[in-house]
């Protein structure tokens, strides 16, 4: 395969899994608004500083308020990690790949990006902007079933998980990010913890197999433990870390790289104390996303360098 036909597989994997996770992120924050006691000071302004786009939010904008950190993450074409960006950078890796990635992909994209462009005002007003965040959700996840359904497990197929589970491992830990913050920055009021945590399993879909497999109810240890360990659920750090180590291991020249995905993975899962979930868990969720955007510069380095 070439290098930037990989590129392009790699990266559409990428955007796509950062659409439908930036949709998951904003929905948990509209969630927690409406279960929260009245009173509390949520700010929307961590969904900013958790992605790490202060800089660019503002240039652009003077008061750190819903309607526009909504409008910065939704809307803004100046913003490169606004949602209506990212699909139109899938929109582009799609067209230009349409010979390795099913061709109904290119239809189905497209009928997201007329869905986003034509309801962009619900998605940042509050009275429809769950049915608009869910759509999205729900749209990319079609776009993922159909080519899980049908295409060959060769070198396409591998760059395509690839990218997916390295997006996926990284918005993980913003997810769990956004929960350390909020108990970290709101004063405690009755069931906080609780109600951050559960909104935190519900951004990842999680809650149903969280139950399952503690048959507890939620805390923040256990929380934390989960998205961090379990080895069946497919947005667990262990999950998808194992899954990328696997996927380097079925592409070509990946000796080093499957050495540095391996001690991410270790990193991962040793260096964690799930008796500390206050600055502690954010600076371990710090240090495993600068290894995980160093190991997909190697990638980079290793697999697209024309």
């Amino acid at each position: 395969m070439l290098s930037r036909v990989a590129a392009r597989v790699y990266w559409t994997a990428r955007y796509l899994e950062r659409v439908e996770n930036t949709a998951r992120l904003l929905s948990v924050f509209n969630s927690l608004l409406l279960d929260l006691p009245s009173g509390v000071n949520l700010g929307w302004y961590n969904l900013v500083i958790i992605n790490g786009s202060e800089e660019g939010f503002e240039r652009r904008y003077k008061v750190r308020n819903e309607r526009n950190v909504l409008r910065f993450m939704i809307a803004d074409v100046n913003n490169t990690s606004s949602i209506v960006n990212m699909i139109h950078w899938v929109k582009e890796n799609l067209r230009t790949s349409r010979d390795v990635l099913p061709s109904e992909t290119w239809e189905l994209i497209n009928e997201l990006n007329m869905f986003v462009r034509e309801n962009i005002t619900a998605g940042i007003n509050k009275g429809s902007r769950h049915e608009f965040l869910d759509h999205i959700v729900r749209a990319c996840q079609q776009i993922v079933g159909l080519m899980v359904g049908v295409m060959s497990r060769d070198a396409g197929w591998h760059f395509l998980q690839l990218g997916r589970n390295i997006e996926r491992a990284d918005m993980t830990t913003r997810f769990l990010d956004a929960g350390a913050a909020m108990i970290m920055n709101e004063a405690d009021s009755p069931n906080r913890d609780q109600i951050v945590w559960n909104n935190v399993l519900s951004s990842a879909s999680a809650i149903q197999a969280y139950l399952r497999e503690t048959g507890s109810e939620v805390s923040g240890s256990d929380v934390v433990e989960f998205l961090v360990e379990n080895s069946q659920f497919p947005r667990s750090l262990k999950y998808c870390l194992h899954r990328v180590k696997s996927c380097i291991d079925e592409l070509p020249r990946n000796k080093q790289l499957s050495v540095t995905a391996g001690s991410v993975l270790e990193f991962s899962l040793k260096t964690i104390d799930y008796n500390k979930l206050g600055q502690e868990l954010r600076d371990y969720l710090n240090d495993l996303q600068v290894r995980i955007c160093e190991l997909h510069d190697e990638i980079s380095e290793n697999w697209f360098a024309v």
